[in-house]
C-alpha cells in the first residue's frame, strides 16, 4: 500500500530498478553483465543477462549468485517501498533452490534473509545506489542496454561520488 504522500510508481519504473539492481550486484561481485532489458515477454517483465565469469575456487559462488538474484527485489523495494515478491517469483525460486543447496532445507530460509540484508546493505552504499539510478534511467530511456553500457554507468557512479 502506498501512503498518500508517496506517488505510486509505474510497473515499468519498478522493473527498471529491479533489473538495475541485478546488474549492479553482479558488477559489484565481478560477474560480467551482457545485457539488461525491460522489454516484457510471456515469461518475465525484464531481464539481466550475465556472461561467463572466472571461477575462483575460494569464492563462494552460490552466495554470489543468491546475492545477484536478490539484488533485483532489494533495489525495487528500496525504490518503491514495497517487496513485490509475486512479481519476483522466478528470482525467489532461484534464491530458494540455491539456498537449499548451500545450507540445506532447515537453514535455507535463514540464509535467504541474511543474504537479502546483505544485498540491501550493498545497495545502501551511495555509489552503488547511484549506479542503480543511472542504469534504471537509461533503461527507461532505451528499454534495453548492453552490458558495456551498464558497466560504464556503474563506473561513472563510482567516479562521480569520489
Amino acid at each position: 500500500m502506498y501512503d498518500e504522500i508517496m506517488e505510486p510508481t509505474s510497473s515499468l519504473e519498478a522493473t527498471a530498478y529491479h533489473e538495475a539492481g541485478h546488474a549492479v550486484l553482479a558488477l559489484i561481485l565481478d560477474r560480467p553483465v551482457t545485457r539488461v532489458s525491460i522489454v516484457p515477454n510471456d515469461e518475465r517483465l525484464g531481464l539481466c543477462e550475465f556472461g561467463k565469469s572466472v571461477f575462483r575456487p575460494s569464492e563462494d559462488w552460490l552466495e554470489r549468485e543468491i546475492l545477484i538474484a536478490l539484488g533485483g527485489i532489494a533495489a525495487e523495494a528500496r525504490f518503491t517501498g514495497n517487496y513485490a515478491w509475486q512479481g519476483a517469483a522466478r528470482d525467489q525460486q532461484v534464491v530458494h533452490e540455491l539456498a537449499v543447496q548451500r545450507a540445506g532445507d532447515r537453514r535455507a530460509e535463514k540464509l535467504e534473509r541474511r543474504l537479502l540484508a546483505k544485498a540491501e546493505h550493498y545497495l545502501a552504499n551511495e555509489n552503488y545506489w547511484h549506479a542503480v539510478e543511472l542504469i534504471a534511467a537509461e533503461l527507461l530511456r532505451h528499454t534495453e542496454i548492453s552490458g558495456r553500457t551498464a558497466r560504464h554507468l556503474f563506473e561513472r557512479a563510482s567516479d562521480t561520488q569520489k
